[in-house]
């Protein structure tokens, strides 16, 4: 079952994707909520409700309205939270080796995620980025989860049916605040926060079964061949699996659950497959050509991100009408906070190590 969020007239609604239509679920059935946060916070009844209706209509047994005027939004357009994780070893050792680093034997242990702003979850359509976002904007391939359970120190062999479904998830990525910020070994924030895109619909995991393959030796969980390619103005510049998965999403879970609660509306992603990004592909090529021309999103391309049973998710990225840098305003403010600074702690004197 494909389960969308959509727009009519301002409004936000819940629907099934049925052979290229849309149908609203509350109108087929009046106990489904028509809003997808009120949907996963039922956990599995209203599941079983909403597969019932999407085998009526598939079958022909009933007649449902069709939506033919909509705007198509994130699937989950207001989690309870957003992670991201850490789990293609691929993407870990190739971006580490393309700066002179090597693998970090801390991969191999144990999960790692990081918070990103569940605020500024997008689905198809355009993503508005700031003129900062544009030094050396990037696209994250990822698949992500959303579940529909709350939990508390779930163990990984059960964490799966926490699972509602799978998405595509585009974790948009500025790379100079990115990298600027993680200097101070917090982050990434600013980096991160202004765009997380999901869609173009939520996948249950009964529809992948015909994908499913087996964990990773000393893994426990789900695993699943899912293709994965991203183009960039008709170009493909990424493809990768989900079968490389290192950590399981069940692994992940397992970790983000440890001594805190889960809820029904957290959205996980998996983070970047291999050569999932242009961080990742521009420092690979210029190992081979010092010469070469790194690669950035930028303003107008269009991204598309493929991942086999999950669907197209479709993006313009566009500039926001503003010339407001913070970038620049630390550049303005960096020397005169500093020499305040120095002068408090020196009393003034020029001669101090500060």
């Amino acid at each position: 079952m494909k389960l969308v969020s959509y727009k009519t007239e301002d409004r936000e609604h819940l629907g099934i994707y049925i052979n290229g239509h849309i149908y609203n679920l509350n109108s087929c059935d009046k106990l489904i909520p028509d809003n997808m946060n009120g949907f996963l916070w039922g956990g599995d009844e209203l599941m079983e409700r909403a597969q019932k209706v999407n085998a009526a209509i598939s079958s022909g047994k009933l007649e449902a309205r069709e939506e033919l005027f909509f705007e198509l939004i994130a699937p989950v357009p207001h989690p309870t939270s957003c992670r991201d994780a850490y789990a293609f070893r691929q993407h870990v050792e190739t971006a580490r080796r393309n700066r002179g680093a090597g693998m970090i034997p801390e991969f191999d242990q144990y999960p790692i995620f990081y918070f990103t702003n569940h605020n500024a979850i997008q689905g198809p359509g355009e993503v508005e980025c700031m003129p900062d976002h544009f030094q050396q904007l990037d696209f994250e391939l990822e698949v992500a989860v959303v579940l529909n359970k709350k939990g508390r120190n779930i163990r990984a062999a059960e964490a799966d049916s926490f699972i509602a479904g799978y998405m595509i998830m585009n974790d948009m990525s500025a790379r100079t605040l990115q990298m600027e910020e993680m200097l101070l070994n917090l982050g990434p924030a600013k980096g991160k926060d202004f765009s997380t895109v999901i869609g173009p619909w939520l996948v249950t995991p009964d529809e992948l079964e015909a994908y499913k393959v087996p964990t990773k030796s000393g893994h426990t969980g789900n695993n699943y061949n899912l293709k994965m390619v991203c183009h960039v103005n008709g170009k493909q510049v990424s493809a990768g699996t989900m079968a490389d998965m290192d950590w399981t999403f069940a692994e992940i879970i397992e970790r983000c659950a440890y001594g805190c609660d889960v809820f029904p509306g957290d959205v996980i992603g998996s983070g970047t497959v291999g050569t999932g990004c242009f961080l990742e592909l521009n420092g690979t090529a210029k190992l081979n050509n010092p010469n070469y021309q790194a690669q950035w999103l930028q303003p107008n391309d269009l991204v598309e991100m493929e991942v086999t049973g999950l669907g197209m998710l479709g993006n313009i990225i566009k500039q926001a009408d503003s010339d407001f840098s913070i970038l620049e305003l630390k550049k303005i403010l960096g020397y005169a906070s500093t020499s305040e600074k120095h002068n408090d702690v020196e009393g003034g004197s020029k001669g101090g190590n500060g």
